[in-house]
C-alpha cells in the first residue's frame, strides 16, 4: 500500500506540478514581428492584482526607458498611477491631473515587480540583438491568479477568510525604428479657429 487513504485524494494546489506545464506558455497577444520583439512573463506573483493592473495600464505603449523612470518616480511619490477601473474609495491627488484623471495612488510593490519584469524583458531583447533605446512596451496584460487562503479571527469566536490576490503578468517589448515627433502648432497641423459661443 502506498500509505495514502483512498477517501482523501491529494488535491493539486494552484501552482504547476510538472515541468511540462511550465514549458508551454501562450501569450494573450503574439507580437506582429517576432524577430523585432522580446517577451517576459511572471506567474503567481504575490502582489495585488488590482494595483498591478492599474500600474500596467499606465505604462502600456511607453518607451522602455520612460516606463522605468515612471515606475521609479511612483516608488518615490513623484508621479502617481491613475486608478481608472478599480477606483472604489481611492483618494484624489493632484498628480493625477497629468493623466486627465482625479484618483491616483503610488503602488510601490506593483511598481517594483513590474520593474523586475521589464528588466527581464530587456535582457531577453539584448540577447536577440535588439537596441534597448528603441524598445516600446507593445503589450502588457495582468490576469488574476488563484487566490491564496489565510484566516483572520473575529469577535465571538468566528473566523473569516483573509485571502491574497496574486496575479500573472505578461509583457511584450517591440523595437520601433523611427519615432515620429508630435508636430507643433506651426508645423503642417492646421490651427483650429476660435469660434465664439453665444
Amino acid at each position: 500500500s502506498s500509505g495514502i487513504n483512498a477517501e482523501w485524494p491529494l488535491r493539486p494546489g494552484p501552482f504547476p506540478v510538472s515541468s511540462a506545464e511550465t514549458k508551454m506558455t501562450r501569450y494573450a497577444k503574439e507580437p506582429e514581428n517576432p524577430a523585432k520583439s522580446a517577451k517576459a512573463r511572471g506567474s503567481y506573483l504575490r502582489v495585488h492584482f488590482k494595483n498591478t493592473r492599474e500600474t500596467a495600464q499606465a505604462i502600456k505603449h511607453m518607451h522602455l526607458k520612460r516606463a522605468n523612470r515612471f515606475l521609479k518616480n511612483v516608488v518615490g511619490h513623484k508621479e502617481c498611477v491613475p486608478f481608472r477601473r478599480f477606483n472604489g474609495s481611492v483618494g484624489r491627488c493632484a498628480q493625477a491631473k497629468q493623466w486627465r484623471h482625479v484618483q491616483g495612488r503610488w503602488p510601490k510593490k506593483s511598481a517594483e515587480f513590474l520593474m523586475q519584469l521589464l528588466k527581464n524583458a530587456e535582457s531577453n531583447a539584448e540577447v536577440k540583438g535588439l537596441d534597448p533605446e528603441h524598445l516600446v512596451i507593445e503589450h502588457i496584460q495582468v490576469n488574476a491568479a488563484p487566490k491564496m487562503r489565510r484566516r483572520t479571527y473575529r469577535a465571538h469566536g468566528r473566523i473569516n477568510p483573509y485571502m491574497s490576490s496574486p496575479c500573472h503578468v505578461e509583457v511584450v517589448l517591440a523595437e520601433k525604428d523611427t519615432v515620429v515627433a508630435k508636430p507643433t502648432a506651426g508645423e503642417e497641423e492646421p490651427v483650429k479657429k476660435k469660434v465664439s459661443k453665444k
